[in-house]
C-alpha cells in the first residue's frame, strides 16, 4: 500500500477542475471521494466554448480598462453587462477589478498565469489519451478575428503581453484568414492565428469520460451539495444537512458556489459569477476546422462532434439564481452570422452557465491558512477548462510538499486582504 492510500481527500465539486484534481490526487495514491448534487461535468463545464487557451495570460482588467467599460456595462447588448438591480452588489468586485488593472499588477498576473497555464494543451492531450478519448482534443489552433486594423490595435497591449511570455501569435491579413477558414464573411479583415492552441469538440463528453475513469480507479461519487464543513480531531466532517461524511483533507472545487463554503471558515473572497451563454445548432458547421474568436464581440465559435457549431460568450453579472436571459443568448446568433452569413437564423438550442470569476483573473489554489487539511481550487473564470489539468497537478504536488512558494503564492486565498 502506498503511503497516501490511508488518506481520504474529499473533493467538493464535480466540474472539470474538481474532476481533474480528483484524477491527479488519485494517481498520487490518495483515496478520493467527490461530492456534487449534479452529475459530473453537467454544469458550467458542459457548455463552455471548449477552447484550450494556454496563452490567455492577459487579465481581463488591462490598463485603460475604464475607457470603454462604462458604456459597455450600461448596454444590454454589449459583451459585458450588469443589470441596474445588481450594480450595488457588484460594486466592490469592480473596485478590485479596476485596482488589478495597474501596470505592475498586470505584469505579476500575467507571469503567474503563464506558470499555471503553460503546457496545458499537452496536459489535456495526455489526459485524453489516458482515459481513452484522444479524439476529443483538437490541435488545429485558434483564429482571432477583427473587423479592421483599428479594432485590432485596441487589443495590442494584450497581444504584446502574451508574446513577451513566448506565446506564438501570428498577425494575418484577409487572404491568410481565408486560407485557414474560407467561409468567413467580408466583415473581418484582420486576424491573429495561434497555431499552438487547442480545443475540445465536446467538453461534456470529456468531463464524463474523466468521471468514468475515476470510477474505474475506485473514486467514489456522492450526490450531495456540501453545505458545511467542520474541523474534527485530525480531519474534517462534511454535511449536506442530511448526511455526514468524514475526510482527512478537503479541496473546495465548487466553482461559483465556493464562496459561502470558504466564508464559513472565515475567508470571504471576492468571487462573482459571470453568467455566460451558448447557442448550439447541429449539422450547420460552415466548414470551420478550429476555434474562431470574434475578438471585437468576445464570442468563441467551435465545431461540434455532430457536425454543428457552438457559439459561446458574453459576460453578464446577476448572481447565481437569476433566470437566463433569452435576449443575451440570442445575441450570440446575431454575432455569429456577422462572421458566417450562411448560418441559419433559427434552430438553435440555448444554455447558460456560471463562471466563477475573481477580479484579478486568477483562481484561488492552495492551502487555507490556519485550517489544516483544507485546500482550494476554484475561481478560474473563463479559463477553468484550460487550467483544470495543471491545477490538479499543482494541488497534488502541493499536498506532497513538492510545490514551491513561487508557484502557489500568486493564487493564495489571502492575497486580497493584502491588496
Amino acid at each position: 500500500m502506498r503511503p497516501n492510500e490511508t488518506t481520504i481527500v474529499a473533493i467538493v465539486g464535480a466540474g472539470i477542475v474538481g474532476l481533474c484534481t480528483a484524477y491527479a490526487l488519485r494517481q498520487a495514491g490518495y483515496r478520493v471521494v467527490v461530492y456534487d448534487p449534479n452529475p459530473p461535468g453537467s454544469q458550467c463545464s458542459s457548455g463552455n466554448a471548449g477552447a484550450i487557451s494556454s496563452g490567455s495570460i492577459a487579465p481581463l482588467a488591462m490598463p485603460g480598462v475604464l475607457k470603454n467599460a462604462v458604456s459597455m456595462l450600461l448596454d444590454s447588448t454589449s459583451p459585458l453587462y450588469v443589470p441596474a438591480h445588481y450594480w450595488l452588489k457588484a460594486a466592490p468586485w469592480f473596485f478590485r477589478f479596476i485596482r488589478a488593472a495597474r501596470p505592475e499588477r498586470v505584469a505579476h498576473i500575467a507571469s503567474a498565469l503563464n506558470g499555471l497555464l503553460s503546457g496545458s494543451v499537452q496536459s489535456h492531450a495526455q489526459l485524453a489519451r489516458a482515459i481513452g478519448r484522444p479524439e476529443l482534443i483538437q490541435l488545429t489552433g485558434q483564429l482571432h478575428l477583427y473587423p479592421n486594423e483599428s479594432s485590432y490595435r485596441k487589443d495590442l497591449a494584450s497581444w504584446n503581453l502574451k508574446t513577451s511570455h513566448g506565446v506564438k501569435a501570428d498577425k494575418i491579413d484577409r487572404a491568410a484568414i481565408l486560407e485557414l477558414e474560407p467561409a468567413i464573411g467580408p466583415n473581418y479583415t484582420t486576424g491573429v492565428f495561434l497555431p499552438d492552441e487547442g480545443w475540445i469538440s465536446e467538453p461534456q463528453a470529456y468531463a464524463q469520460a474523466i468521471a468514468q475513469a475515476l470510477v474505474n480507479m475506485d473514486v467514489r461519487f456522492e450526490t450531495a451539495r456540501i453545505r458545511s464543513m467542520a474541523r474534527m480531531d485530525e480531519g474534517w466532517t462534511l454535511s449536506d444537512g442530511a448526511g455526514r461524511w468524514s475526510a482527512d483533507r478537503v479541496v473546495i472545487c465548487a466553482g461559483a458556489w465556493s464562496r459561502p463554503l470558504l466564508a464559513a471558515q472565515g475567508f470571504d473572497v471576492p468571487l462573482e459569477s459571470q453568467r455566460g451563454y451558448h447557442q448550439r445548432i447541429p449539422d450547420a458547421n460552415p466548414g470551420m476546422r478550429r476555434v474562431v474568436v470574434l475578438a471585437d464581440r468576445k464570442v468563441f465559435m467551435t465545431p461540434t462532434g455532430d457536425g454543428g457549431l457552438r457559439m459561446a460568450g458574453t459576460v453578464e453579472f446577476g448572481g447565481n439564481d437569476a433566470p437566463p436571459s433569452e435576449q443575451r443568448a440570442k445575441l450570440l446568433v446575431h454575432h455569429a452570422r456577422a462572421c458566417f452569413p450562411s448560418l441559419p437564423a433559427d434552430g438553435y438550442s440555448s444554455w447558460m452557465g456560471l463562471r466563477p470569476c475573481m477580479p484579478d483573473s486568477m483562481p484561488i489554489i492552495g492551502p487555507v491558512p490556519d485550517r489544516p487539511g483544507l485546500w482550494c481550487a476554484f475561481g478560474h473564470g473563463h479559463l477553468g477548462l484550460t487550467g483544470s489539468v495543471n491545477t490538479g497537478h499543482l494541488i497534488a504536488r502541493a499536498m506532497a510538499g513538492q510545490a514551491t512558494t513561487q508557484e502557489l503564492s500568486p493564487f493564495a486565498v489571502r492575497r486580497f486582504s493584502l491588496a
